[in-house]
């Protein structure tokens, strides 16, 4: 073989390569959760750093990968994961002034802290630009759930280190429907105000929807 076309051998292997990889990370989203601020101070560990959960989503042809890890967690505290069509909080992290309710909510999965403060839990579900909810018996169309949140497992954790919650008033937000408050959960975007897991929106007549 010729160096010359070795070299443009080399060169197409290469350009072939650097597109498979750049079609990899188009197939791969990133966000974060937000601490709920009512909550924070008993959400990690008092005078520590600020609690974080970053989420990895592998878009797949069938269904999709979610990976979401949690960092700086007061040790052993337990949570139980949502996708949730609205969030409490603006773009910015600020609790929306004009929140009522988190709407549509599908349980995904329950999430553990270790002795260290971290958690690391995968779940495989349609997700991207396409999770919705629907109940013929309640005359709901189709509602997508685009936001994802967690929320305390335990009331009585969301009760100290300066928190203030009612456990005689639990939430539904879990297995046995006696859950404590909201914990953390993503922000919507600026521009379109839908949730992270809509990748595709779509403006419509003022209106953001997502391509499915």
């Amino acid at each position: 073989m010729s160096s010359f076309v070795r070299k443009v051998s080399l060169a197409v292997i290469a350009m072939a390569t650097l597109a498979s990889l750049a079609a990899a990370q188009s197939n791969v989203s990133h966000f974060d959760l937000h601490p709920n601020p009512a909550f924070l101070s008993c959400l990690g560990t008092p005078g520590g750093p600020t609690p974080t959960a970053h989420v990895t989503v592998q878009h797949g042809d069938i269904n999709d990968i979610l990976t979401i890890e949690g960092k700086n967690i007061k040790p052993n505290l337990g949570f139980d994961l949502f996708t949730v069509q609205r969030s409490n909080l603006l773009a910015n992290g600020d609790v929306d002034p004009n929140f009522t309710n988190v709407g549509l909510a599908w349980y995904q999965s329950d999430l553990q802290a270790d002795a260290t403060g971290h958690f690391k839990t995968t779940i495989k579900t349609v997700l991207i630009n396409e999770i919705f909810g629907v109940d013929a018996d309640l005359n709901l169309a189709p509602t997508n759930t685009f936001h994802l949140g967690f929320w305390f497992d335990n009331p009585n954790d969301a009760n100290v280190d300066g928190c203030v919650f009612d456990v005689t008033k639990p939430t539904p937000f879990n297995g046995e429907h006696d859950a404590g408050p909201l914990a953390m959960i993503t922000v919507p975007n600026d521009r379109t105000n839908l949730g992270p897991l809509c990748t595709d929106p779509v403006n419509g007549h003022g209106t953001a929807t997502c391509n499915p």
